[in-house]
């Protein structure tokens, strides 16, 4: 296995995946304990993950995702939410409108790294109708769907995009 700086190398957003191959249960589960054990605000863990495997379901969020089919091809979907209630008993206004937030896209980070830690691919979705995806996982009223994780076997690799040269990003005061 590689270390921690070969695994961030390695993920690239997967748009094409293999669809005679399913993912292993021990493989979802190993990736969700790695979300879990994400750091979160209070260790409150403000966030629920919904799994999606049934594929009429997984076409549902391809449409509520302004047509991303990917979506529908992976055989997971992985769809991150906040639970701004949960964080918001401690923390106010803030832990409900932020570290809710935070703790949810870290969950999904450290999913997305586990997954490629794991053999798989992965593609994070930012672009869906929120409201839609509730109404269709039938989520409870105090849960946001904040992203989307799609998951599964590669069946092709992307090339590396360009990034921005460490000196643009970074500046030390």
């Amino acid at each position: 296995m590689w270390d921690f700086f070969e695994t961030v190398r390695r993920r690239h957003s997967v748009r094409k995946y293999r669809t005679d191959m399913a993912v292993e249960t021990e493989k979802l589960h190993a990736v969700l304990e790695m979300a879990c054990a994400a750091p979160s605000a209070g260790d409150l863990q403000s966030y629920h993950i919904a799994v999606v495997t049934t594929p009429a379901l997984r076409q549902a969020l391809a449409e509520a995702a302004a047509g991303q089919e990917f979506i529908a091809e992976a055989p997971v979907t992985l769809v991150f939410c906040s639970h701004g209630e949960r964080a918001a008993a401690k923390y106010g206004e803030r832990g409900r409108e932020l570290y809710a937030l935070q703790d949810a896209t870290i969950a999904a980070t450290y999913a997305q790294l586990a997954v490629v830690a794991a053999g798989l691919g992965s593609a994070w979705v930012g672009q869906f109708d929120a409201t839609a995806v509730a109404r269709l996982l039938k989520l409870d009223a105090g849960l946001r769907p904040i992203a989307l994780l799609t998951v599964g076997y590669p069946a092709e690799l992307p090339e590396p995009t360009p990034r921005r040269h460490l000196t643009e990003v970074v500046s030390y005061r």
